[in-house]
């Protein structure tokens, strides 16, 4: 492995401030990275599989200006935190949004970080509805950035991270807190890049946010908020997703317009 650029990667995420590793650094630096590095699964759609060795992360995320998922971008924001001087660890979670406890495997990354005295969960690649602050580990305390609302309460042995969606908590994800190793995210990333079952192989899915909003996709269906206001619609063709990709995810990827979509009929 080569040295990590801890330079470029503040360069990737627009960062300028301080890195002392403080609570203020941590937050503002969970903020920025979120921001400025979409979640997407193109290459897994594209059938190029996902590495998730810091090299090629770094290669397709801070030099290739790309964005990722949650194996991606939980070992880049690691890497980062440790060369800031924090102490992340990492763990596995079963993502609990539509599907079940029980029929959900351990295949989501997340970080937790002690600073000041006190725990906090980072979780820089869960996509729609993540907490673009760090959120408290405590029962029932709550992490407030404008309108989002994240909380982490106990099941039995496992902790629950919540979000409020559509005026209520919703459960996004539960996990016993136990540290992972990378070995233990090569196993699940190769299930979620390959699987048949698994969503990622099957739908299109990205979540940029921009300065007045952001934007998600899920297949063709396209949703935009920008300044207050709504925008839905759906992407006409494989041309139309490659012009979405470079206006509001930051790159242009000529690819894209081969990629097979197993949901989208005509597009697989």
């Amino acid at each position: 492995m080569t040295a990590f650029d801890l330079d470029a990667y503040l360069a990737r995420i627009g960062w300028q401030g301080s890195i002392e590793p403080t609570l203020e650094t941590l937050t503002s630096v969970t903020r920025a990275h979120i921001t400025s590095i979409p979640f997407e699964n193109v290459d897994v759609l594209l059938g190029r599989g996902i590495r998730i060795d810091l090299d090629s992360i770094v290669q397709k995320i801070v030099a290739g200006g790309r964005g990722g998922y949650c194996f991606e971008h939980g070992t880049l924001f690691q890497a980062a935190l440790e060369r800031v001087g924090f102490t992340p660890t990492a763990h596995a979670a079963r993502v609990v949004v539509i599907v079940p406890r029980d029929r959900s495997p351990r295949t989501h990354m997340f970080l937790t970080v002690e600073i000041e005295g006190e725990r906090f969960v980072l979780d820089p690649g869960f996509g729609g509805h993540t907490a673009l602050v760090p959120v408290p580990l405590r029962e029932g305390a709550e992490a407030r950035d404008g309108s989002d609302r994240h909380r982490l309460v106990r099941r039995g042995d496992e902790w629950m991270l919540e979000a409020e969606i559509d005026g209520k908590m919703t459960p996004l994800w539960i996990a016993t807190l136990e540290p992972h190793l990378p070995v233990d995210f090569q196993l699940a990333n190769y299930w979620v890049s390959t699987a048949p079952a698994s969503p990622f192989v099957n739908r299109l899915m990205l979540r940029a946010l921009t300065p007045g909003g952001r934007t998600s996709v899920m297949n063709r269906d396209v949703t935009v908020v920008s300044g207050g206001k709504t925008e839905k619609y759906q992407l006409a063709d494989r041309k139309a997703l490659r012009a979405l990709l470079d206006e509001h995810f930051g790159f242009d990827l000529p690819d894209v317009e081969t990629v097979k979509i197993p949901m989208i009929p005509e597009w697989s």
